[in-house]
């Protein structure tokens, strides 16, 4: 008689937003797995419709309150596409410089507030501290340096208020931005002291044949610009998004499942794609730092994305170094903006992966139909197969260990899942 084995976690603790686990084997099979995403549909593109064009970056920005820069910047993206805008260089540097100040907040509370304490055995970043007191202070100063970023730059840290469609409101002088340097210096040396360490963890021997899909740029680390490319292959413009994505949705979450439309399989977004993707256009210390740490071309292992997002995280500091040494005061703080009737799209590198932007507007610059997808909502079906792929793999281990396990491989990919629950259809029938 086959054994039936369930591992069950009703609560994710460590991530943002509210999800569960479901896994249950018969005997040497895993027979299903289930990334639940309970927390409620939030219906932002329904509260986009109706309203002006210019409102969309402070509506989309209530999405997420740890990445907020990235909605901000996919719908003035696509509000300036359908206007035929095109920023200063001046401008986008300077939006380029406040999304390096949020990979910096993002990732550094992930990596070491909560992804790390799986790894060293603690329950939170809290009871960590009591032992590595040094690290932790370290961590919190470099997560306040990305918000020191976004202040200066947004206007606040959370839901920044400076950041409009065609610019900002107000440019920060030369002196402001040049005041981060020594913090951002600091940030640097001590990502770079932060991956040694990281670096000596244990992983579990456990890779996966992923599918890789980030923007790729042929100048630049990705951040703001890029075309859809992916390993195997794919190569297209971002209106095309669509197209090479198709969206189902599952009894078990609240938020769409996606998967590529030609071979049906799930991609895999954020830092291990558009390091495998990009990796040649990293800045050069963390080129270096990346060879240091022994990730080589290509990482697909899971568990070493903590790895990888600290080398964004040094990136994310030498770029912003290389843009505040060069910053000069753009001559005005946005373009003008004259609505017209079309469709747009933006797509940005959140910290988590591409954030997808599509409006469509009318004459008179009103949202007539609107389509957000989060980087979270596509990662799902990988999160899936990696869980199927861990659990078949170590069948062996304990229920508490592999439950364990299971967790830690979720917030592998830092999920934030109240992002991915907002792309609901409603229908309601009346009789």
């Amino acid at each position: 008689m086959s054994q039936t084995r369930t591992i069950e976690v009703n609560a994710l603790a460590r991530v943002e937003g509210e999800g569960a686990l479901y896994v249950r084997t018969e005997g040497e099979q895993v027979a299903e797995v289930k990334l639940k995403i309970y927390e409620p549909p939030r219906f932002f593109e329904g509260f986009l419709i109706g309203r002006d064009f210019r409102e969309a970056p402070d509506i989309t920005a209530r999405i997420c309150g740890i990445c907020p820069v990235a909605y901000q910047m996919g719908a003035s993206q696509a509000m300036e596409q359908v206007c035929g805008v095109t920023l200063d260089p001046a401008l986008e540097d300077l939006r380029r410089l406040i999304y390096c100040g949020e990979w910096i907040e993002s990732h550094g509370l992930h990596v070491f507030m909560l992804h790390l304490p799986d790894f060293l055995g603690y329950p939170d970043g809290i009871t960590m501290a009591r032992d590595h007191p040094e690290l932790v202070r370290n961590a919190l100063r470099i997560k306040k340096i990305g918000n020191a970023l976004m202040r200066l730059v947004g206007g606040r840290e959370v839901h920044p208020v400076n950041l409009k469609v065609g610019g900002f409101y107000r440019a920060p002088t030369q002196a402001e931005v040049a005041a981060l340097r020594e913090d951002l210096a600091w940030g640097l040396e001590a990502s770079a002291e932060a991956l040694d360490f990281l670096a000596g963890l244990e992983f579990p021997d456990f890779e996966m044949d992923y599918e890789f899909v980030s923007l790729v740029h042929p100048d630049e680390y990705p951040i703001l610009h890029g075309r859809l490319g992916s390993s195997s292959g794919i190569d297209a413009p971002v209106e095309d998004y669509d197209r090479i994505f198709t969206e189902t949705h599952v009894i078990h979450s609240n938020a769409l499942h996606s998967h590529l439309s030609d071979s049906g399989r799930p991609a895999c977004l954020g830092p291990m794609a558009r390091f495998a993707l990009n990796r040649d256009r990293l800045t050069p210390r963390a080129a270096a730092l990346a060879e240091k740490a022994g990730l080589g071309a290509v990482c697909r292992n899971p568990f070493k994305s903590i790895l990888v997002r600290m080398v964004e995280i040094a990136f994310a500091f030498e770029e912003a170094l290389r843009l505040v040494d060069a910053y000069q005061a753009p001559s005005r703080p946005a373009v003008d903006m004259t609505p017209r009737a079309g469709t747009g799209y933006g797509a940005t590198e959140a910290p988590r992966g591409i954030c997808y932007h599509r409006y469509t507007l009318d004459e008179a610059g009103i949202i007539r139909d609107a389509k957000i997808v989060a980087p979270t909502s596509v990662n799902q079906p990988s999160i899936e197969a990696d869980l199927h792929g861990f659990v078949q793999a170590h069948l062996d281990l304990p229920d508490d260990q592999l439950r364990h396990r299971c967790e830690q491989a979720i917030r592998n990919y830092d999920p934030c899942i109240s992002c991915a629950t907002h792309f609901l259809d409603l229908t309601v029938e009346r009789g």
